[in-house]
């Protein structure tokens, strides 16, 4: 939708549900706007979910038959599209619907299946296996315990939102300086 020849960096962070992911996005967007980073944030749901409560025009409006609906005000605005397949949602195509030349930096929730790069977040209190191990688009790992052997990537302490800040602006510098890297994992996702 969105044709734009802005870079923005992508950078994902993903991990078994109740690990935390959006509490961690959540602590971190305050703190990177503080920074003067303008953020998108792209999240996947496993489940259906409304962004409309009944009553509301938008809400009538889409539930007549509206494909897509964009409601707008002097604040914002939101479109939502109905899509008729039940397949899970790709990242590149909903990447492609941001304005990136408004955004610095877009994180990712979730989408841990596929390869782009991306922070694991991992706490041993769940008995989850580590997802470094088997992708290799995982640029750190942010635990909240010794890991068991090295996983030959950066390990991060997953509760000090401040020390992964840290390092995804690090990571920023890093892949602005060498933007082809991030195109050409974002290109592997289409």
């Amino acid at each position: 939708m969105y044709a734009s020849t802005h870079f923005v960096p992508v950078i994902g962070f993903a991990a078994y549900s109740g690990t935390g992911k959006t509490t961690l996005i959540r602590q971190m967007l305050p703190l990177l706007k503080a920074r003067g980073l303008r953020v998108g944030v792209v999240k996947h749901a496993h489940h259906s979910f409304d962004t409309d409560v009944p009553g509301k025009d938008s809400y009538e409006l889409r539930h007549a038959g509206a494909t897509q609906m964009l409601i707008a005000s002097r604040r914002r605005w939101a479109l939502v599209t109905e899509t008729a397949d039940d397949a899970e949602p790709r990242l590149a195509p909903l990447l492609e619907q941001l304005a990136t030349d408004a955004l610095d930096l877009i994180l990712v929730e979730g989408f841990k299946t596929e390869r782009f790069p991306k922070i694991e977040l991992h706490r041993a209190s769940t008995g989850n296996p580590l997802l470094c191990l088997n992708d290799p688009s995982i640029v750190a790992i942010a635990t909240d315990a010794p890991l068991p052997l090295g996983p030959g990537i950066p390990v991060l302490d997953l509760n000090r939102p401040e020390e992964i800040l840290d390092f995804v602006v690090d990571w920023i510098h890093q892949d602005r300086a060498d933007p082809a890297s991030s195109l050409r994992a974002a290109r592997a996702l289409i």
